[in-house]
């Protein structure tokens, strides 16, 4: 009979469950956002909509994201994160059905919003539970594993929904999301809840928004937040512009997304695993300052290519790739510090970093992409506009440390 396993072999392997569990809770995001993004031409031939109609069934999505993220940190601060996550994939789950069995352009719009409203859930509450059970430095690892896996969505998902499309149409990609809702639900019943009972937080309306008044007023919180979501948008910007990329910039077809989403995520993947290894060795600091150093030389980059190079996949992904890496290096470092800024309330604190981040997303796709769209320098100059208001906003927080550790 084998022996029973060490109490902190038992943490360990529970730790190692929650991560992966964690993990996949972040990669809803980039399924829901981009497994359909093949399907459009037969979704509008389907329901007789136009594109600009259809775009707006991803808007709807990310303002749902946006909005709810602000509720359910709360709520996970107060219940606890495992019967948060339960509620939310359950949801998420019951939408994602609804939406394959939509008969009209505007129940998808409306199901796609249940179903930005339920995949917050996961978002805010997979950076909690991390935080909750890892040190400073641990939990910067553990979060560049959470990347590693999260960065395998907008990979797999134009991939896979390209797959389903050719195979069965657009509403079995709905179907699959629904599986991987159901998919969450039971692996969120085989996991402890990470939130102590002594740690739980008042959900009344008025503790909660003078908790959201004092996260929004701390201003290197703020500073941190809007300089990575930012950062992110300068990728996010091709990510939801997939479909002028492929077909517009490069001529390609339903079938070629993972030749722009594959290199990307493994420039992602690569970009988590080296900033995993330096964990222990580099302070944050060290760690953002390289990332920011990568991404400005991959925006020059691709500023250059678009006005010197042909469009060919190699001009137009390349620079993408180490935008990619740059971003995945910088994302875990400023996630941890600014989580520490409220020990108390990272709930609450994860949904105001959430919400950010998804309404600089949302305004990427309903403002940014349909003025950028006539070409690839246009693209290239909102990247790199982008990336300099997180710079600067980067820069600022630094000043801003430099001003507490001066005063104190």
């Amino acid at each position: 009979m084998p022996a029973t396993p060490s109490l902190p072999q038992k943490n360990k392997n529970s730790r190692r469950q929650l991560t992966f569990t964690a993990a996949l809770l972040s990669m809803v995001g980039p399924l829901s956002i981009n497994a359909y993004l093949p399907s459009f031409p037969d979704i509008e031939a389907t329901f007789g909509a136009t594109r600009a109609v259809l775009a707006q069934s991803l808007t709807v999505y990310l303002l749902a994201f946006a909005v709810s993220t602000l509720f359910w940190g709360p709520l996970s601060d107060r219940v606890g994160r495992r019967r948060t996550l339960l509620a939310s994939m359950s949801l998420y789950l019951i939408a994602s059905i609804a939406c394959a069995l939509s008969p009209d352009a505007k129940s998808l719009l409306l199901w796609r919003a249940a179903q930005g409203l339920a995949a917050s859930g996961g978002f805010i509450i997979a950076r909690a539970m991390i935080r909750d059970s890892y040190d400073t430095r641990s939990a910067h690892k553990a979060m560049t594993h959470v990347t590693l896996l999260f960065a395998l969505g907008p990979a797999i998902a134009p991939v896979l929904g390209g797959w389903l499309q050719q195979l069965f149409g657009w509403r079995s990609i709905f179907w699959f999301l629904g599986g991987f809702g159901l998919l969450l639900v039971f692996l969120g019943l085989a996991i402890k809840e990470t939130l102590p009972r002594n740690k739980r937080q008042s959900l009344h309306p008025y503790k909660v928004s003078i908790a959201y008044l004092q996260i929004i007023s701390h201003s290197r919180f703020v500073c941190l937040v809007f300089s990575v979501s930012f950062a992110f948008a300068g990728m996010f910007l091709y990510i939801a512009g997939a479909p002028t990329v492929i077909y517009n910039f490069l001529g390609l077809s339903t079938n070629d997304f993972g030749l722009q989403f594959i290199p990307m995520v493994a420039g992602m993947m690569l970009g988590s695993y080296y900033s995993g290894r330096k964990a222990h060795g580099w302070q944050a600091a060290r760690t953002i300052g390289i990332g920011f150093c990568i991404m400005i030389i991959a925006s020059a980059l691709n500023l250059l290519s678009s006005l010197f190079n042909t469009a060919t996949l190699f001009s137009v992904i390349a620079p993408l790739v180490i935008y990619a890496f740059g971003y995945a290096m910088i994302m875990p470092a400023i996630t941890i510090v600014a989580l520490d800024y409220f020990p108390q309330r990272r709930g609450g604190a994860t949904s105001m970093q959430g919400f950010v981040q998804i309404a600089v997303s949302a305004t990427v796709t309903s403002i940014a992409i349909p003025l950028l769209h006539s070409s690839r320098f246009s693209f290239a100059i909102g990247q790199l506009f982008f990336l300099s208001i997180a710079a600067a906003l980067i820069l600022f927080f630094y000043h801003l440390e430099n001003n507490v550790a001066a005063n104190t």
